[in-house]
């Protein structure tokens, strides 16, 4: 389940933003990763960013993605496995640009993996899609990371997860839903402020 302590401070490595002196803010990818995978689809980058997002509906096409439940605007329980195993994790939507980029974090008490995804044009007008993990075991776990074999079986679950995704939303055509919404630093941005509230139950603010 969610941590609700969080504080949707980024971590370390994690993907996130970064203010260059110029005051321009722009994303800073992961630092350092085990896993990185591309597949292009022949859909235009919006509706492959849209479908993308349409977190739930990933058990129609993942070999490994059981169910996926929104806990808060930016939290989502995601539940994995094979056969009778399965394993139940929250993680938390640290950055996100509409049409672009997507960073996540993982929620456990110990995470396991950070990660992030980009969208880029192609020139046949389809999507690039580009998928970066860093992984973070712990315990007697770690160790094997180590291990180039880890690693190859992670990027080999991860490439057969994006050739599915391919599969799936061209074989769709066009994005079933979309969230057009932009994350900073784990908080959803608004494009207008929130108006004062009173601190008096009942009383009209102005």
């Amino acid at each position: 389940m969610a941590h609700e302590e969080d504080d949707g401070q980024v971590l370390p490595d994690t993907p996130g933003v970064r203010s260059d002196g110029d005051g321009v803010t722009r994303r800073r990818p992961l630092r350092e990763r085990h896993v990185e995978e591309t597949v292009e689809v022949a859909v235009p980058v919006r509706t492959a960013y849209n479908q993308w997002t349409q977190f739930k509906t990933f058990p129609r096409f993942s070999t490994v993605v059981r169910d996926v439940e929104q806990i808060r605007p930016t939290v989502t329980a995601w539940t994995i496995g094979y056969g009778p195993l399965r394993h139940r994790f929250s993680v938390e939507i640290v950055e996100q640009d509409p049409d672009a980029y997507l960073a996540w974090r993982g929620l456990e008490q110990h995470p396991t993996h950070q990660g992030e995804i980009e969208f880029r044009p192609t020139e046949s007008g389809g999507t690039a899609i580009t998928v970066r993990m860093l992984l973070q075991p712990h315990g007697a776990a770690k160790v094997l990371t180590r291990s180039s074999r880890v690693t190859e079986l992670t990027a080999r679950l991860v490439r057969g997860e994006l050739v599915n995704f391919k599969h799936f939303i061209e074989g769709l055509g066009q994005e079933g839903g979309a969230w057009r919404g932009t994350i900073r630093n784990g908080r959803v941005q608004h494009d207008t402020p929130e108006p004062p509230r009173s601190r008096v139950a009942q009383w009209p603010v102005g």
